[in-house]
């Protein structure tokens, strides 16, 4: 069976779990050496069994071999706590698309295909994973667990928001990011997708609130991601256009030639700030163009991932 055509055959985020492993399964196979060679055994060392003690994990056969009751001292249930965070906001549902496929994603279908595919890895890893996601509102929040029904559960969350009608949802990025941060009370690695656009523009409180992530010495990446060749570059032909802000209904009409260039210097001088300040604070930024494919995503995932570890 041809996998991605079944895939494409249904409703992209119909078949969640099963893309996540596509992407996962095809990003290995396009680099040399798998990120899991070297996975940890099952258990990591024995210990002298102590009176008392439970009898559970007595290993038999060394006790045969050596007359003395051994232990089996498992390593912990989980390697790594990971949180992962997505902005569902209505302008992470840009650019519109008729119909979701691999190949004509929006913001917020590629945060979701990503978010899946990282978790595919954490499971992998028998990691935790936790979820997080805002708009007007914090919509859903699940700590980090590493079970099998925990993960179908997050991937059910996810599939759920790529779905659902954005409607005209705006969002305070550094509302939420405060709440989030104030739940996370042990040491994780928190991953942040979102477009880094909010109602009211308040650089200092945004910033602030991307700090408070830094909490009790969390790893943090920020995934921002774009449609870069409108919304970086404003690449549009130069004739009447409307643009619409999805999040108030507001609308402006132009010749985007007229503005071009006062917008590439207002957005550049934003990045600019945005990245220095996570640099200031030992955040990990990833600019991501989301009609290139996720291995940017994936790369910057396991490099951070392995400092935890």
């Amino acid at each position: 069976m041809d996998l991605k055509s079944e895939l494409h055959k249904a409703p992209l985020f119909e078949n969640l779990g099963l893309l996540a492993r596509q992407v996962v399964e095809g990003y290995i196979s396009g680099i040399h050496k798998s990120p899991f060679h070297g996975y940890s055994a099952e258990f990591a060392e024995h210990k002298i069994y102590n009176s008392g003690e439970s009898t559970k994990h007595i290993d038999w056969k060394l006790y045969a071999k050596t007359d003395k009751l051994y232990t089996k001292r498992y390593e912990e249930e989980t390697n790594l706590r990971c949180h992962l965070i997505v902005d569902n906001s209505a302008s992470m549902f840009y650019p519109a698309q008729p119909r979701l496929d691999l190949d004509h994603l929006h913001k917020m279908g590629f945060a979701v295909l990503a978010a899946a595919a990282l978790m595919e890895l954490l499971k992998k890893q028998r990691d935790a994973v936790g979820l997080s996601i805002f708009s007007e509102t914090y919509q859903y929040y699940a700590p980090e667990k590493g079970s099998e029904r925990h993960y179908q559960m997050l991937l059910s969350a996810l599939g759920d928001i790529a779905r659902e009608d954005p409607g005209k949802k705006g969002t305070e990025l550094h509302t939420y990011l405060h709440l989030i941060a104030e739940k996370l009370k042990r040491r994780s690695l928190v991953v942040l997708f979102s477009d880094m656009f909010q109602d009211q523009v308040d650089d200092q409180r945004l910033f602030d609130a991307l700090r408070h992530l830094k909490y009790n010495k969390h790893e943090v990446i920020l995934f921002h991601l774009t449609d870069k060749a409108t919304e970086v570059d404003f690449n549009f032909e130069n004739s009447p256009k409307r643009f619409l802000d999805v999040e108030t209904g507001q609308h402006v009409d132009l010749y985007p030639e007229t503005v071009r260039a006062a917008y590439r210097q207002a957005l550049d001088a934003y990045l600019t700030s945005l990245k220095l300040v996570c640099g200031r604070y030992g955040i990990k930024y990833v600019g991501v163009d989301i009609a290139e494919p996720f291995t940017r995503v994936m790369n910057a995932f396991l490099v951070e991932r392995q400092r935890m570890v």
